[in-house]
């Protein structure tokens, strides 16, 4: 087996942020996302093609993910042993859960394009076409960008918005969303904001007042004890999605007591392998499931999709908040995400972006276990392929 990994930058249309980016109440937000992608070759010519989206939330960053994949030995990955091969990487090193995830996508890719199939099916689970429909999430702004920003999802046709809260003008951004979104349905992720209890059940009675929001994000931070958690869970207005707070299935008996559900990304729980069994772990306690992302490619976002059958939301736009996607996979159409019209049919559903210019792209062959850093300069280029939305343009 051959491993080649690459660093790539992904622009973001939008000045990001969320709560963590919030210092002394300056709000600083990003506008380039490193990513890591991990492709693996074997001696068959079989290959897969994964990512990583290492974020410093965790401790993370490419550099972690650049010193965990220089430690690996792909001759002891392989596309026919998927659990032979994740038990050699936890042997490892402990953690390094987005460089895990790229090399487990990669092999799973690999595996179901092998058997000629797609990677839902090569795990049973199916996909229904139609029925899958993402949030679009709004970061931490001044009103007036989050306003525009809005203003350019309900454009588009979308009909669920994520928003971020945590900020110095909470309810001047809440405003500002809802004035130019008066039907959405809203999400709101405080990213552990809040940092009591009844801090976190004021703001919580606060938002529902509103009529329309579906449910609050990681109130508080993961820390506070389970009595805190209960006492939260017992008031709310609303139903409490732990994110911060599950990072794997062995989460799954904790969170059942603070929360109503968990939100599951690939990169805490090491790829889709590990973020199965964590959203199966959470089902079977009663819990509600929802797939999310960080800034990623339609590689991972793709990879999320595979397991739509077994959540009740979706997150996952983080293709759609970036101008410089390297590849096309899932398409979303109106906030409803579908492999129907994918030009891959195997595997992820993933292939390079044949069109995408030199300077926003990786090399044909970046060196082994090198570096390539790109970057988009083209600040006017459209928020939304047309593999993404159909209908969105600025």
């Amino acid at each position: 087996m051959k491993l080649r990994h690459w660093r790539y930058d992904l622009a973001l249309r939008h000045s990001w942020a969320i709560a963590t980016d919030v210092r002394e109440g300056a709000v600083t937000g990003k506008s380039v996302y490193p990513v890591v992608f991990a492709e693996l070759t074997d001696s068959q010519g079989r290959s897969g093609i994964g990512e990583g989206s290492p974020s410093s939330q965790y401790q993370e960053s490419h550099a972690t993910v650049a010193e965990f994949l220089g430690q690996v030995n792909p001759d002891r990955l392989s596309f026919d042993d998927i659990e032979g091969s994740m038990a050699y990487l936890e042997s490892v090193a402990p953690g390094r859960y987005p460089a895990k995830c790229a090399l487990n996508l990669a092999l799973l890719d690999g595996a179901a394009k092998a058997a000629g199939r797609s990677v839902h099916d090569y795990l049973g689970l199916g996909f229904s076409e139609g029925r899958h429909v993402t949030s679009f999430t709004i970061g931490i702004d001044s009103p007036e960008k989050m306003a525009a920003k809005t203003a350019e999802a309900v454009a588009a046709g979308l009909p669920v918005l994520k928003l971020k809260l945590g900020g110095p003008r909470d309810r001047e951004n809440f405003a500002a969303v809802r004035g130019a979104a008066p039907g959405a349905a809203i999400r709101v992720d405080a990213n552990a904001a809040w940092k009591t209890p009844d801090e976190a059940l004021r703001n919580i009675e606060w938002v529902a007042e509103d009529g329309n929001v579906q449910f609050v994000e990681q109130p508080m931070p993961p820390q506070h004890s389970e009595s805190d958690w209960a006492w939260l869970k017992e008031r709310s207005p609303l139903p409490l999605i732990g994110d911060e707070s599950y990072q794997s299935a062995a989460d799954a008996e904790a969170c059942a007591q603070r929360f109503h559900g968990v939100n599951v990304k690939f990169v805490k729980t090491g790829g889709i392998t590990a973020g199965k069994a964590a959203l199966e772990a959470a089902r079977r306690r009663g819990l509600k499931t929802m797939l999310g992302c960080m800034i990623e490619s339609s590689v991972l976002i793709s990879a999320g999709a595979h397991l739509a059958e077994l959540t009740d939301f979706l997150d996952l736009d983080g293709n759609i908040l970036i101008t410089n996607d390297p590849y096309d996979g899932v398409q979303t159409r109106n906030g409803i995400m579908g492999f129907a019209a994918v030009a891959t049919k195997t595997g992820l559903g993933c292939s390079p972006v044949a069109n995408l210019p030199t300077t926003s792209r990786t090399r044909t062959h970046p060196p082994p276990h090198g570096w390539v850093h790109s970057l988009s300069g083209n600040k006017n280029a459209p928020l939304l392929r047309a593999g993404h939305f159909a209908k969105f343009r600025t």
